[in-house]
């Protein structure tokens, strides 16, 4: 009874993921890259790098908008990234010739250093990571269903890979690797190995794959999680005036003085009349990710008329907020963002040797199988 058992859980843990293994891996790969997509920008674009070699302090990001308006005085910005100190800051426009653009802005020097009209390298790789490219059609994608599903295969094959493994915490005070026992042998040891010291890594990602697939059926169903922004009352609109009297800069020093600990990294300026200014940003909490505060400003009374903080968060915003510092490893920086590229290349090995021993043994019952039908089609006096 027990080796049927034993045979049955792991019989589960190879359907857990055989059948899309190909997805799986490619899913487990395209995310640990994505771990250091700013990094590789950093390292493969020189004019994405913010080089500073007069030490200077950062500019105003308004300053950095206004830099870009003078140089496209037609242009119209939306909106504003601001990443890492070490990239540059990426301010978002049209323009007459230029349906959608994004300048690389320099903040120490204030300099335009490219003009991108396509895709950026950390979009397509978290595009092709999250949804695998697939586009989004009311509110949902199929792509983000079947890569948050990743997260039920992963769940699964760590549950049943702990039942098959007896004593697993052996790996961890006694580890091995038998090297001349053959290729099937060293393939399983790789693999329980890897397996038992990602144990951790493995249930981060699938607590978040679960929430993210949670999410996307949230978004599908139209239930908000965070509210949507506010826009301006008609009645703060003058009829007379054009520009609004609180300008970009004013915004930005509202938001720092309501959060002091505020460090901006989305912001989008007003769309039209009625339009607020929405400004995103990180502070000092580690867990929670760079848009967890959340401000909307009205431009014409300097009114702040919604605001976000991790204070004031209800439990399922702060999961939300929490989840991609946890899945991407962004909560403390460099130094973590390389431990998750080092499990997430531990994970997708799995899935490579994980094949391999089902690939060896399948292999091995087909040749075992025709060898018995052959020996049972040899006459009796032949034997």
């Amino acid at each position: 009874m027990a080796k049927l058992s034993n045979r049955f859980w792991f019989q589960l843990h190879g359907w857990f993921s055989l059948p899309i293994w190909l997805i799986f891996c490619f899913v487990c790969l395209t995310g640990t890259i994505a771990v250091f997509s700013h990094e590789l920008t950093w390292l493969t674009n020189p004019a994405a790098r913010a080089t500073n070699p007069d030490n200077l302090p950062a500019k105003p990001v308004a300053e950095l908008v206004a830099r870009v308006q003078q140089a496209y005085p037609t242009a119209d910005v939306g909106s504003v990234m601001v990443f890492e100190p070490y990239l540059v800051n990426a301010v978002m426009f049209t323009d007459h010739d230029k349906p959608f653009a994004i300048a690389y802005v320099n903040q120490y020097s204030g300099d335009i250093q490219q003009i991108n009209q396509g895709m950026t390298f950390i979009n397509f790789m978290r595009s092709l990571h999250g949804w695998l490219l697939f586009p989004w059609q009311s509110g949902y994608s199929v792509g983000y269903y079947l890569v948050s599903a990743m997260a039920l295969v992963m769940l699964g094959a760590l549950i049943t890979g702990l039942i098959i493994y007896k004593n697993f915490w052996r790996s961890f005070t006694q580890p091995k690797i038998r090297l001349h026992q053959g290729k099937k042998t060293v393939l399983t040891d790789l693999h329980r190995m890897a397996g038992v010291w990602s144990i951790w890594f493995l249930m981060v990602m699938s607590a978040t794959g679960l929430w993210y697939l949670v999410q996307a059926v949230m978004w599908h169903a139209d239930i908000d999680i965070e509210p949507h922004a506010p826009i301006v009352a008609v009645s703060d609109v003058p009829s007379t005036a054009a520009t609004p009297p609180v300008d970009f800069a004013a915004a930005m020093q509202l938001a720092q003085q309501r959060f002091p600990d505020f460090q901006p990294s989305f912001l989008m300026l007003p769309e039209h009349n009625r339009g607020m200014y929405t400004l995103m940003g990180g502070g000092d909490h580690i867990f929670y990710d760079q848009y967890s505060y959340n401000l909307s400003i009205n431009p014409w009374t300097g009114e702040i008329a919604h605001q976000k903080s991790p204070q004031t968060m209800t439990a399922l915003q702060t999961v939300m907020h929490i989840a991609d510092p946890l899945h991407y490893g962004t909560l403390g920086g460099i130094w973590t963002k390389a431990i998750w590229f080092l499990f997430g290349l531990m994970l997708s090995g799995m899935s490579v040797t994980g094949f391999m021993i089902w690939g060896s043994r399948t292999v091995k019952a087909v040749r075992d199988s025709r060898t018995a039908a052959n020996l049972q089609e040899v006459p009796d006096g032949a034997k």
